[in-house]
C-alpha cells in the first residue's frame, strides 16, 4: 500500500504543486495585506487571549515567559485545526473534477496539509521574534543548537494532522454534518489541550495524566522544551510522538482507502 502511494505520490505531484499552489493564491485572493495576515494573526491571537488570561483569569507560566508559551502552543494548534478543517471538505469539494479524471483522491487533503504547512512556516516567524525579545527576561529560553530538532516534531504533527485530515475527509463524503460536528469537537480538544494554561493546575492527576495521552499535547510540549526551558527531549519522548504520528497516519490511510471506491456514490 505504502509503495504505491509513494509511486502514485511521484506521479501526481506535479498536480499536487498546482493544487498547492492554486489554494495558496484564492487564500490571499483580494486581501490588502496578503500573506501578511499569516504573520499577523497568531500575534493578535496572542494579544488578545494573553490579556485575557493572564490579567482576567490570572494564568501563569512560573520561571518562563507567557507570551511565548502561549505562542508556541497557539501556532501549533491553528495549524492543526486550520489543515483538518480543509482537508475535511476536500474530496467533497472536489467532486466535480474525480467524475471527469482519474485522480487519486487522497491528493486532495494532502494538498490542503501542505498549503497550510506554508503558512505554518511563516507563523514561526513571529514566534522567533517573541523568543528573541523575551530571552533577555528568561536566560533558559534562547536560541541553541537544540532549535534544528524541532523540525522532527513538526513533521510529526504534519503526520498527525493528514491522518485525521484522511479521516475526516472519507467521513465526511458520507455523513456531510461532520462539517458542522467537528467544530464542536475542534473547540472541546482546544480547552483539552494546554494552550493557554499549565498543565499543572489541573489538581486531578488522573485527569492530567488522560490529557497528557493527547498527541497534540506531546508535540506541542516537546517543542516546549527546547523553546522554553533549552532541554533535550528524551528518547522516549521522541518515540512517543513519533509513534503516535506514524499510528494515525497508517490508521487514516487504510480509512480512506477502504472508502475511497465508494466516493462515487454520494456526490
Amino acid at each position: 500500500m505504502i509503495k504505491r502511494v509513494w509511486l502514485n505520490f511521484k506521479k501526481y505531484s506535479f498536480l499536487l504543486k498546482q493544487l498547492v499552489a492554486r489554494d495558496f493564491k484564492i487564500k490571499y485572493k483580494r486581501s490588502v495585506l496578503g500573506v501578511l495576515w499569516s504573520v499577523l494573526y497568531p500575534v493578535l491571537m496572542m494579544i488578545v487571549m494573553s490579556i485575557v488570561f493572564s490579567n482576567v483569569f490570572k494564568f501563569t507560566t512560573e520561571g518562563v515567559s507567557y507570551l511565548a508559551y502561549l505562542l508556541s502552543g497557539l501556532v501549533m494548534f491553528n495549524y492543526f485545526s486550520e489543515a483538518t478543517n480543509l482537508s475535511m471538505s476536500s474530496v467533497v469539494g472536489n467532486f466535480s473534477l474525480l467524475n471527469k479524471i482519474y485522480i487519486p483522491k487522497y491528493i486532495f487533503p494532502l494538498s490542503k496539509c501542505l498549503v497550510t504547512a506554508i503558512n505554518f512556516a511563516l507563523t514561526l516567524i513571529p514566534l522567533y521574534v517573541v523568543i528573541i525579545i523575551e530571552s533577555f527576561s528568561y536566560p533558559d529560553m534562547k536560541l541553541s543548537l537544540l532549535h534544528l530538532v524541532l523540525p522532527y516534531d513538526y513533521i510529526c504533527l504534519f503526520m498527525f494532522t493528514l491522518g485525521v485530515g484522511l479521516i475526516l475527509s472519507a467521513v465526511t463524503v458520507f455523513v456531510r454534518d461532520m462539517l458542522y460536528i467537528y467544530g464542536i469537537i475542534v473547540l472541546i480538544w482546544t480547552y483539552l489541550t494546554p494552550i493557554m494554561y499549565d498543565i499543572t493546575i489541573i489538581s486531578n492527576p488522573i485527569l492530567q495524566s488522560l490529557m497528557k495521552l493527547n498527541p497534540l499535547y506531546l508535540y506541542i510540549n516537546f517543542a516546549r522544551q527546547i523553546i522554553l526551558h533549552g532541554w533535550m527531549p528524551t528518547p522516549a519522548y521522541f518515540a512517543a510522538c513519533g509513534g503516535s504520528a506514524l499510528i494515525v497516519l497508517l490508521i487514516g490511510m487504510a480509512v480512506f482507502k477502504m472508502n475511497q471506491d465508494k466516493f462515487i456514490y454520494y456526490v
